[in-house]
């Protein structure tokens, strides 16, 4: 697998923060009482009933690079702590100025965790590792990067399959085959990464297949 050269760099890897949840109170020590609809949940406070909407399954996220733009579907059903992880980091504009620092046509291209001046941004601690959803790493889709040595260590980097990658799904326990979890696809803009992935790279004393010619990622926002 290529890397970057460096004491915290980060290979294709895994992702997952755990979802926090919050039970609802109520007034004068009442229980809260369930929705009687999938769309929430209901509570009362102050005698009025409130419902709460269910976190959208598929949210869509629009990556604006200098590229183009990409618009990505989000699978929470399959791994909710790895999405509800990456949109913390897209609500706190962790990734708006961010570059893909590494390209490898043919595999992926990698990004989520340098700055332009290629400084790491700071990350929350890492999340458990969602890879053995079922989900896999085919061609236009979105997975979490990790380090090769730990299971559980993705942070922000997040990667895109340029091909089928079957070596890196999950086929066992052991952290060589635990895999890489996949949290998405492409559904818009597949053109564009197929563009990002023909740039011109070169290998620096720190990153392997930097593209020459950056590739910034201005913002991603979430699709209200």
């Amino acid at each position: 697998m290529m890397r970057c050269r460096g004491e915290s760099r980060f290979v294709f890897a895994i992702a997952t923060l755990l979802l926090s949840l919050a039970a609802c109170s109520t007034k004068d020590g009442a229980e809260s009482a369930a929705g009687e609809s999938t769309g929430g949940t209901a509570s009362r406070a102050g005698g009025t009933a409130v419902r709460r909407q269910a976190p959208d399954p598929r949210p869509k996220v629009v990556i604006e690079t200098s590229a183009g733009i990409v618009t990505v579907e989000l699978d929470r059903e399959h791994a909710p702590l790895t999405v509800d992880n990456f949109l913390t980091y897209v609500d706190q504009q962790h990734y708006n100025g961010t570059v893909f620092h590494q390209v490898v046509d043919g595999y992926i291209i990698l990004g989520g965790g340098y700055s332009s001046e290629l400084t790491e941004r700071p990350t929350h601690p890492a999340i458990r590792n969602e890879a053995h959803n079922g989900l896999q790493n085919v061609r236009g889709t979105i997975a979490m990067a990790r380090q090769l040595d730990a299971i559980d260590s993705a942070t922000s980097q997040f990667f895109i399959n340029l091909v089928d990658n079957p070596m890196l799904d999950h086929r066992g326990r052991d952290v060589e085959q635990y895999g890489y979890c996949v949290f998405g696809k492409i559904v818009g803009g597949l053109d564009v990464v197929e563009r990002i992935s023909k740039v011109d790279v070169h290998d620096t004393d720190d990153f392997d297949s930097l593209p020459v010619e950056q590739v910034v990622v201005k913002s991603i926002r979430l699709l209200r």
